[in-house]
């Protein structure tokens, strides 16, 4: 079975289109989530399979890629596995991914796990609307059976929203904000890797990075990107993303009453000012 992480065992450091790569011309690429294109996770279940919409790279070949996935109420997989290791970050609803006989632990928006490759799991989800976000470092993403698992040595994680460990301006020092918090989720930060940041509500600011890849996700609440003065905003809702590379200053803020939350994965160090 999973490990469940609590706040002792999480090591934090410091430190949001679909197109299969960065946009390379300096301007940002920035996807609302109303306009994603939907298909199948797994098409040999037509719709007994999930949705599947591609936010960046393709999972059907043999690259990086993120996607979101959404699940019906009660949804339930049969055991299986993956010819890859992929991360899942909650966006809406309850899902439980874990062993075929562990007891089902509900993970909330903001949770994140991990499944590694070829490791018998099955995967369930609890509310009316369920939708995460799945990246894999190579591809394809394939679906097969649980007679084909092995151990590649990787050990699964399940960390619940709860348990996350957040820090802030005082703490960290690429946040230059009162108010923002950001949680480490994976990876090495001075190589690729993955963090989590709050945009309290009121917030208006910037993210800076001069990374070669800097992808977003909105996991919660909402953000509002503004490219330049002269050209119309983007409101974007959780599982919209935003991508950039090089040096770029991302304009954003959240006007609402209440925490929005975003998902990075980026290749260098970033500021929020």
């Amino acid at each position: 079975m999973k490990v469940l992480f609590n706040l002792t065992t999480i090591a934090i450091i410091a430190t949001l289109a679909s197109s299969p790569a960065l946009a390379d011309t300096g301007t940002p690429n920035v996807v609302p989530v109303e306009d994603v294109q939907w298909g199948y996770l797994n098409p040999l279940r037509g719709d007994q399979s999930p949705g599947a919409a591609d936010l960046w790279g393709d999972r059907t070949q043999d690259t990086a890629s993120g996607m979101l996935v959404r699940f019906n109420k009660g949804f339930a997989s049969p055991a299986h596995i993956h010819n890859i290791t992929y991360r899942a970050i909650v966006i809406a609803g309850q899902m439980h991914n874990d062993d075929p006989k562990a007891e089902r632990m509900w993970m909330p928006t903001g949770s994140f796990w991990t499944q590694p490759a070829g490791e018998n799991h099955t995967t369930a989800a609890n509310s009316p609307n369920n939708l995460i976000y799945l990246e894999i470092d190579s591809g394809p993403y394939l679906v097969e059976p649980s007679a084909n698992e092995f151990d590649n040595g990787e050990r699964a994680i399940n960390l619940h929203r709860d348990n996350s460990v957040w820090l802030n301006n005082r703490e960290l020092e690429n946040i230059h904000v009162d108010g923002v918090e950001a949680t480490y989720l994976w990876g090495d930060t001075s190589s690729l890797h993955g963090t989590m940041i709050k945009l309290p509500a009121g917030f208006s600011g910037q993210i800076v990075t001069p990374a070669s890849e800097f992808r977003a996700v909105v996991v919660a609440g909402t953000v509002v990107y503004q490219a330049s003065t002269n050209r119309p905003s983007k409101t974007l809702r959780p599982g919209s993303y935003l991508e950039s590379a090089g040096d770029a200053s991302l304009n954003l803020s959240n006007p609402n009453d209440t925490v929005a939350t975003v998902y990075i994965r980026t290749n260098a160090h970033y500021l929020v000012e």
